[in-house]
């Protein structure tokens, strides 16, 4: 069952008051959507954004506050969303960037180490057409090996590629678990080597060796990363002044562009140091609420482990 993660952080963290308009750009199962409702009052009214339409069917199933408009779509073009539903000078605005339990969970969607599984990893399985077999196959083994650096952060990034290259001039790849095997091959040889080599104990991390790839493929197929980088704008154009806008990442990816925009955000002249003058004419429209990323407590973590990573971020739009 999915759990919303850093629920009442959120919720408390963007101050809302009765007849305020908010949005979920990603309404997954709906908690966060009903606490937003409830907060709002019944002469407010939520947008809830999904781009997986059966998450959104989910959420419509289990809560049809009649103050709660559903949107099928991706939130890369919420300013376009938003005005379409009536949603102007909104006064909070919310993004839970995770990969929900209820999509983890379904060996049909290809997400899980865990189970077997046709490797899909669209969050969108309507409109988008590229899915990870499509990435796994055919990717040249220098744009696999990139990916993996890049979006998963993978030392081993070009022995995986070789790897996953080989062994499909054999076997093509369909399944999440032919996947996971070849890549924990190639890592656990090298975790190996590299222990019999130092003059170190090095403990064998619980984190299973597949993850971090996984974790790339998934970015690429939903290309995710280019999303937050242009929904993030929208999202402070849409905003009152004085609202605010809490986004919740699960990888250091996710966060540091979070970070790294919020700071931007929040200052007055972008110009290098040594410049005697601004030549930017940037303006601050950002004030940083959090200047540390919440995490969950330890007790959060222990009743749902899949937040262990959450980080979230609030800032007020300041004009």
């Amino acid at each position: 069952m999915h759990k919303s993660v850093l629920l009442q952080e959120t919720i408390n963290g963007l101050q809302l008051k009765k007849g305020d308009l908010a949005i979920d750009a990603t309404c997954g199962a709906g908690g966060h959507t009903k606490e937003l409702a409830q907060r709002v009052g019944p002469k407010g009214r939520v947008l809830a954004i999904d781009r997986d339409k059966n998450a959104l069917d989910i959420a419509r199933s289990v809560f049809r506050g009649e103050n709660v408009t559903y949107a099928l779509a991706d939130f890369a073009n919420i300013s376009k969303i938003a005005k379409a539903n009536g949603f102007f000078d909104v006064s909070a605005i919310l993004a839970d960037l995770g990969v929900s339990s209820m999509q983890l969970d379904d060996p049909a969607r290809g997400f899980s180490l865990k189970s077997r599984g046709v490797l899909d990893m669209r969050m969108d399985t309507k409109s988008s057409e590229v899915t990870a077999s499509d990435v796994v196959n055919h990717y040249e083994e220098e744009a696999l090996a990139n990916i993996f650096f890049k979006y998963g952060e993978e030392k081993y990034s070009r022995q995986v590629a070789k790897a996953i290259v080989d062994y499909r001039k054999e076997h093509r790849i369909e399944y999440t678990d032919q996947l996971a095997e070849v890549v924990r091959g190639v890592i656990r040889a090298k975790r190996a080597r590299k222990i019999r080599n130092s003059k170190f104990n090095i403990r064998n991390s619980k984190i299973d060796p597949a993850t971090k790839i996984f974790q790339a493929i998934r970015i690429e197929v939903n290309q995710e990363l280019k999303q937050l980088e242009s929904a993030l704008p929208q999202m402070v154009d849409l905003l009152l002044p004085g609202g605010r806008l809490a986004i919740i990442s699960f990888h250091s990816l996710e966060d540091r562009i979070v970070k790294d925009f919020f700071k931007k955000s929040s200052l007055d002249c972008l110009c290098p140091p040594d410049f005697p003058k601004c030549q930017c004419d940037h303006a601050k429209t950002l004030k940083v609420i959090t200047r540390k990323a919440i995490k969950p407590t330890v007790k959060e973590i222990s009743i749902n482990p899949r937040s262990r990573s959450a980080k979230l971020r609030i800032a007020k739009k300041i004009n």
